[in-house]
């Protein structure tokens, strides 16, 4: 099993615009706990090594970290890395972080649901967000590992215990929700992808992935295109957009999981990095604590901001599809919510 952390370490930080001198400086621990370490480890390292907003890098892992670190830190991108390997070396490598990233777990296999990686995940990601309470309080935490319905809220009580927990800065990283309604949407409306936005809403597992495709907007010719669309078409792309997982490690027969269409959450490092340094205007999808519906923790538009979460937005207008498909979610998802608290608070 594995547990990936990705750190963006705190000097570069500044109040300003988003130009290089103010640019995150971003630590990477990728931490895992098997023989052969999953696949995205390598080019998760090269893209945030590629990333103009990281000014530092640092990887962790209980093997090979000091290789990946040297290999990438041949690239003529201005992040400097550094490797740590051991655990005695994870405090070091979380100190004065601004923001964690954390994407932990085994690969999903073939009749594996998110939830059954619970048992794996849910300890690594508790002594996680227990050294973060130690060695960098304040940073900004975007949680990846699965079940994400569950590993926030494990996070947030480590954090509340602590006395160190911050609404603002505790995300449930679900931009590869996103990125599928995106995707099966425009290759349905017969639009450029690129220029298509779909908000999804809920959890980040199963029937709690709500995309709310009444929403799509394009930058293309989209009026008219949507109105093609017909009632089968939306629930044919919102089971395939909460599936999406399933049909990748399906179609790779037991071999691995969504690993790299996964690595797209950069893109979400990306917006937060940009918030971070005062872009205005950024909205992205997160699974964070909400008052939204009258769950504790929610998926839904946030605008990002210095500080983390700047507001998290309402859900707009839902066609009678979507209002039948957000109640029928809420179950599934307190529970997911209400076992990771009992977890955190019982083990």
């Amino acid at each position: 099993m594995r547990a990936s952390l990705i750190r963006s370490a705190g000097n570069a930080l500044r109040k300003g615009s988003g130009s290089p001198s103010s640019a995150p400086s971003a630590r990477i621990i990728l931490r895992y706990y098997a023989s052969q370490p999953p696949p995205e480890r390598k080019p998760l390292s090269l893209l945030m090594k590629l990333n103009p907003l990281v000014s530092r890098l640092a990887l962790y892992d209980i093997a090979g970290t000091p290789g990946v670190a040297a290999d990438v830190s041949h690239i003529n991108t201005r992040a400097e890395v550094s490797g740590y390997a051991s655990e005695e070396q994870l405090g070091q490598a979380l100190e004065g972080s601004d923001v964690v990233i954390i994407p932990a777990g085994v690969p999903r296999k073939p009749g594996m649901t998110r939830d059954d990686l619970f048992n794996i995940n849910a300890g690594i990601v508790k002594s996680l967000c227990t050294a973060i309470s130690k060695y960098c309080p304040d940073a900004i935490v975007n949680m990846i590992s699965n079940p994400v319905n569950s590993t926030v809220p494990i996070a947030a009580e480590v954090f509340k215990k602590a006395g160190t927990y911050n609404e603002k800065k505790l995300f449930g990283v679900t931009t590869l929700d996103v990125l599928r309604a995106k995707t099966f949407y425009a290759a349905k409306a017969g639009l450029p992808a690129a220029d298509v936005n779909v908000p999804v809403i809920g959890g980040h597992a199963g029937i709690t992935i709500l995309p709310l495709f009444s929403q799509a907007i394009s930058s293309s010719d989209f009026l008219s295109r949507q109105e093609s669309l017909s009632h089968e078409d939306v629930r044919a792309l919102t089971k395939r957009t909460q599936d999406g997982g399933t049909e990748v490690v399906e179609a790779k027969a037991g071999k691995g999981s969504a690993t790299l269409s996964m690595l797209w959450w950069i893109n979400f490092r990306g917006c937060m990095s940009e918030g971070l340094n005062g872009a205005p205007d950024i909205v992205e999808c997160s699974f964070v604590q909400s008052s939204v519906t009258e769950l504790p923790f929610f998926a839904s538009k946030v605008k990002l901001g210095r500080n983390g979460i700047d507001e998290v937005q309402g859900l707009g207008t839902l066609s009678d599809f979507e209002k039948e498909g957000l109640e029928n979610l809420k179950a599934e998802l307190k529970s997911s919510i209400e076992k990771g608290i009992k977890f955190a608070n019982e083990s």
